[in-house]
């Protein structure tokens, strides 16, 4: 597998398309230096030295092609940095409200299996059956379960509250009944120390005529 296959960004393969051509520009000019050295007594001819200013100018705008390629490199790695960074930071954020979210909903669920398995006094109350309910009432046949149960507490509060207001007339009438009986043996015992009065005031008549004469 060769390099070109393995870098798939535009930019470092332009960054090591220029390395490449960078070294071999280094080496062509290290063999035209070595040619020319080897005739160093003499004084090299014009055109080589033309030459190789060429090439070293080459060389020169290829090493300065790469230090703007590092710049730009090093730039974007400070910009992937912070974008690093401050994704980081978002999924921190969004990690912490995910559990913030998780023990909530822990505690709902808790709170819902509390209240579902909570033992309500409307559960004891004895309503009438379901069946018999809407026998009574069909207009509520299509209610959901809430607003039937709803409906039957109501239902059983109305009749609660008939039978409290009969038992209070019913109440009254006793107490009046029982006023009434108090009265009449009021009189009874009054009338029993008027008549006892009268035999006590009727026995001197009674003894004058046991007298025989």
């Amino acid at each position: 597998m060769s390099v070109e296959d393995i870098v798939i960004d535009t930019f470092l393969r332009s960054v090591l398309d220029t390395s490449t051509k960078t070294r071999q520009q280094c080496i062509a000019l290290l063999d035209q230096s070595g040619t020319a050295s080897v005739s160093a007594r003499d004084t090299p001819p014009l055109d080589t030295e033309l030459d190789l200013s060429k090439e070293q100018k080459l060389l020169y705008s290829y090493l300065a092609q790469l230090r703007g390629s590092n710049r730009t490199a090093w730039f974007a790695v400070r910009q992937t940095k912070q974008a690093t960074a401050e994704a980081r930071s978002e999924i921190d954020r969004l990690h912490l409200q995910l559990q913030n979210l998780y023990y909530e909903q822990r505690h709902l669920r808790g709170e819902i299996s509390a209240c579902e398995s909570y033992d309500h006094k409307y559960q004891r109350l004895p309503l009438i059956p379901v069946d018999e309910f809407l026998k009574q009432f069909p207009e509520h046949e299509q209610d959901d379960e809430h607003a039937l149960m709803i409906a039957r507490i109501g239902h059983e509060h109305a009749e609660r509250e008939a039978l409290e207001q009969a038992r209070q007339s019913l109440l009254k009438k006793k107490q009046g009944l029982i006023a009434d009986n108090k009265k009449r043996k009021d009189d009874l015992a009054s009338l029993d120390k008027d008549l006892e009065k009268f035999i006590d005031a009727a026995k001197p008549i009674q003894k004058i005529f046991e007298k025989e004469y």
